[in-house]
């Protein structure tokens, strides 16, 4: 079965975003490092961390970002996304279990185009936002 294709009309003020759920570990660490260049220590040294005043390695923010992407994008559908913007709240650990929270907000027609807007966060089980955003989508008629 192929993507699931939004329309316009599918959305409604209020409308939630399937969750993407995911455990944070410390192999999404050094995948994550490799794959970006980041390799400050901070994300996978605990010495380093520790001597820094942690209490261990923490999670690369825009891993986060990536987990909160993935979950608007699978929601609206890939290409669809217009603009995406996060502020980062707290840092992520490992064996954190980090779960999306995407809500449609608005919706607009604008020059033949329909746009949603949407809010979004990522949260551990506790419930402490760890990255929050906005975003905007435009999807078919």
């Amino acid at each position: 079965m192929g993507e699931r294709k939004l329309t316009g009309m599918d959305v409604h003020v209020g409308d939630t975003g399937p969750p993407v759920v995911h455990t944070l570990t410390r192999t999404d660490l050094v995948m994550y490092a490799g794959a970006s260049g980041d390799f400050n220590p901070m994300h996978s040294d605990d010495v380093a961390a520790r001597a820094g005043g942690l209490p261990g390695v923490f999670g690369h923010g825009m891993f986060s970002a990536a987990l909160l992407a993935r979950a608007i994008t699978d929601y609206v559908g890939v290409g669809n996304l217009t603009s995406y913007q996060v502020r980062f709240t707290r840092q992520t650990w490992p064996g954190e279990v980090l779960t999306s929270s995407v809500t449609v907000v608005g919706a607009r027609a604008v020059d033949g185009a329909h746009l949603v807007d949407l809010e979004c966060r990522l949260s551990n089980e506790a419930g402490e936002v760890k990255v929050e955003g906005r975003a905007v989508a435009a999807l078919a008629p």
